[in-house]
């Protein structure tokens, strides 16, 4: 449950157009999750 709040928290930047991909939004963790580097070092969930 906890990673489809997550998938829904990371699709609302797309959702609304600002960007094409989840990891393309700046403030997102989509991008750890992605393998990119984000803004902080992220755990990922397990």
């Amino acid at each position: 449950m906890l990673h489809q709040k997550v998938n829904y928290l990371h699709q609302n930047p797309v959702r609304i157009g600002v960007v094409e991909r989840p990891e393309d939004w700046v403030y997102s963790s989509a991008r750890d999750y992605a393998g990119g580097k984000g803004l902080i070092e992220l755990d990922a969930l397990a």
